[in-house]
């Protein structure tokens, strides 16, 4: 398995980088394009295990951080959901320019719900892949909500995150609040796997019983027994990354 850096400009002009993964030897079989969690970036534990496990099996693998986070330029208090859906895009426009393009969509926790969105302005994406997805994002927004200090005079708020603090902007939540899951996930027409453990205590479990009524045939649900959120121990993204290699055979005649 090689890994290689990378960096592409997103719609505002900012440049993003990322990781690929690819075999380390014959052509990729496919590739695939992983959107990391809220607040995350490229480097988290989840989309390095996944990212690799899935070149060693063959499928090419972009990771990426989003606007303002990890290396990736941009502010990110002037970011919101519809920006990161706008950033997959871009990254996947990058893909196909420079490499292939991504016909399997991976997002992890609000990634999850990001790739959702952005799946019907990727043309290439053959198949769609959520662990810990939110089903709705008023859900985020009520988060968030409890644990944003007074708003300050540029109209900013405070954040804490996993013992770190960010910026957010009125704006931010009010796109949350715009955003409709419902309609976009009924209006999906590509094969679905959704990943979600019963312990999640971030992203309840009944997130994905919802997504998983909601979308239509053919669709997967996977209990990850014992996981956490943020897929902490090796051996849940090392299972997530290998059911997802032998899933994506039924879709993809070249991928086995």
């Amino acid at each position: 398995m090689a890994t290689g850096k990378i960096h592409f400009a997103n719609k505002s002009g900012d440049a993003l980088y990322g990781l690929i993964d690819l075999p380390e030897k014959g052509a990729p079989r496919t590739f695939a394009l992983f959107a990391h969690c809220f607040t995350c970036s490229k480097n988290y534990r989840a989309p390095r295990n996944i990212s690799k496990t899935l070149a060693k099996n063959g499928i090419g693998t972009l990771t990426f951080d989003f606007t303002g986070l990890g290396d990736s330029e941009g502010d990110f208090a002037e970011t919101n959901f519809s920006s990161n859906v706008g950033d997959l895009v871009s990254a996947a426009s990058f893909l196909e320019e420079s490499y292939e393009a991504p016909r399997i969509l991976i997002g992890h926790s609000l990634g999850g719900a990001a790739v959702l969105q952005a799946a019907s302005r990727v043309e290439s994406a053959r198949a769609l892949v959520t662990i810990a997805a939110p089903s709705e994002l008023s859900h985020l927004s009520k988060l968030l909500a409890s644990r944003a200090e007074d708003i300050d005079a540029e109209g900013t708020v405070k954040v804490k995150i996993a013992g770190r603090s960010f910026r957010l902007k009125k704006g931010f939540f009010e796109d949350l609040e715009r955003t409709r899951m419902e309609q976009t996930i009924k209006k999906l027409h590509l094969p679905l796997m959704i990943f979600h453990s019963p312990a999640d205590k971030t992203v309840d479990i009944e997130h994905a019983v919802r997504i998983f009524k909601l979308a239509a045939h053919p669709k997967s649900l996977v209990s990850l027994d014992g996981a956490d959120h943020l897929l902490s121990n090796k051996a849940d993204s090392a299972f997530v990354a290998g059911v997802i290699s032998s899933w994506v055979e039924r879709y993809f005649e070249d991928a086995g």
